[in-house]
């Protein structure tokens, strides 16, 4: 993978727009008063790695917005000592007039029955899209992770609902209203549906701050979803850096590597298992499979395999749902996809497409193709193989070299899909529930097919602001990919003062 990309040209600076936020020396300070911070920013997750997104901004007199409340995963930690096993939220919540989600990846909300518990009971704050899929994260989330206590998990499911305000993309909304006005808004993110990129805004007197929180932001040609657009302005950006130190391949190009390994699969008689997240990755996926067997239709996938009459098998109830969900949601989808329907094409709902809802009949289906091999496409979570149904296909096929795995999605340290990784080319093995298991199936990965932007993409997303932040904040990445970007900011903007926190 190369370490670096070129950028687009930063565009030089109109007239109009709104007014440049007040600037100053530094980003804990309003209007140069070194002496009274008029807010700060303090990270609870996703700072050290990728999981647990979750940063707050303080005001002055200790009222604050909250942004994201996710779970962490595989071996990552925040500083304060929360992780995947100590869950509780372990920062006070008491004057945090709102919290803003993102997007509804279990990374950035899976702690928020844990926010609840701790007494939490203001405003949730999402775009219309994500308002509609929260709840059926969280269903997941509270019965996986917090209690299977029916009764206990609807009320909390019940709260959340009421907490719930859907913002529309690009209305400002209020957040504290005093001597100090905070108010935010939302813009689309790019990186699954309903994802929203966060501008905060603080006006005291005749001065502005503009902060912008980025969450997750997505790659340009992301199947259904339009592209993220720069906002105009901003004196700090706290900006992900998931891929910061790579590129991606184009569309093109990942299209074609997805259709050579599953012709590799089926040409060893056995099935491309792909573990993947149940909403946005498999959503992705499946509408990339229906471009590939439309494009092919008539041609032979493998001898004796011909690509209409190959079987796709989406093993997880959460990611059906979620499928039905982005149907139901069709309004928000790019151009391209609704061109799609509206020539009578069903991207998420083809015929080779199969869905596994119930426990036995998944148990059922691992027996059946571990035996017979027979070429299939399996999609099923968790995406870094760390729970769900992924893990019981792992168990009885990664031994087996007629098998393949595919990898589209980042693989955190500590979790098994990163072993799988970085031990399957070798010959190795991976733990699963305590148990050692060889992995002789051919393992791929394919990093195109990321809803994380790439460093290019990072690079764009902060030079086609018309006028470019003062200080960038580096969170969500692993320490080399941080660094690699911190140098490409650096080097294309020498005026940005760049901070790893």
């Amino acid at each position: 993978m190369p370490t670096s990309c070129n950028a687009e040209p930063l565009p030089a600076a109109g007239a109009g727009g709104p007014p440049r936020a007040a600037a100053s020396g530094s980003p804990l300070m309003s209007g140069g008063q070194e002496s009274k911070p008029a807010w700060r920013i303090s990270h609870h997750g996703a700072v050290d790695g990728v999981t647990g997104s979750c940063h707050q901004l303080s005001l002055a007199d200790g009222q604050s917005l909250l942004i994201d409340c996710g779970l962490f995963q595989g071996a990552e930690t925040s500083r304060e000592g929360a992780s995947a096993e100590r869950l509780a939220v372990n920062f006070p919540v008491g004057r945090v007039r709102a919290l803003v989600v993102t997007h509804v990846h279990i990374d950035h909300v899976g702690r928020l029955p844990h926010l609840l518990a701790a007494g939490y009971r203001a405003p949730i704050i999402c775009s219309e899209a994500s308002a509609k899929l929260l709840p059926l994260v969280l269903e997941d989330a509270i019965k996986v992770g917090f209690t299977r206590e029916r009764a206990l998990a609807e009320r909390f499911l019940e709260q959340i609902r009421r907490q719930i305000v859907a913002l529309p993309y690009k209305e400002w909304q209020t957040v504290v209203d005093g001597e100090v006005e905070l108010r935010v808004k939302l813009s689309p993110a790019g990186h699954i549906l309903g994802s929203a990129y966060v501008e905060c805004e603080l006006r005291q007197g005749s001065e502005r701050q503009r902060i912008v929180f980025s969450g997750d932001l997505g790659a340009p040609h992301t199947p259904l979803l339009p592209a993220p657009q720069s906002p105009y302005a901003a004196d700090v950006v706290v900006l992900e850096s998931t891929y910061g130190d790579r590129c991606h391949d184009s569309r093109r190009d990942r299209r074609q590597r997805l259709q050579a390994v599953c012709e590799h699969a089926f040409g060893n008689k056995g099935a491309l298992l792909i573990p993947a997240f149940s909403i946005g990755r498999t959503q992705e996926l499946l509408y990339e499979l229906e471009e590939i067997i439309h494009r092919n239709r008539q041609r032979a996938a493998a001898p004796g395999v011909r690509w209409e009459d190959l079987d796709i098998i989406v093993d997880s109830p959460l990611a059906a749902d979620f499928t039905s969900g982005y149907m139901q949601l069709r309004q928000h989808w790019d151009a391209e996809a609704r061109r799609k329907l509206a020539a009578g094409r069903h991207p998420l709902d083809f015929e080779q497409l199969t869905t596994i809802d119930d426990h036995a009949t998944h148990l059922r289906a691992v027996e059946y193709l571990a035996r017979t091999a027979r070429p299939v496409v399996v999609i099923a979570a968790s995406g870094m193989c760390s729970g769900g149904r992924i893990v019981n296909y792992l168990k009885a096929m990664l031994g087996d070299p007629r098998h393949d795995i595919l990898f589209t999605g980042y693989q955190a340290v500590g979790t098994p899909g990163r072993d799988i990784q970085r031990y399957g080319p070798k010959g190795g093995h991976v733990e699963l529930d305590g148990q050692r298991y060889p992995i002789r199936a051919a393992v791929h990965t394919l990093g195109g097919y990321s809803a994380h932007a790439d460093q290019k993409d990072l690079l764009n997303f902060i030079g086609r602001m018309r006028r470019p932040p003062r200080q960038v904040r580096l969170v969500h990445g692993e320490e080399s990919a941080k660094r690699a970007l911190a140098a490409a900011i650096r080097e294309r903007h020498p005026g940005i003062e760049v901070l790893v926190p």
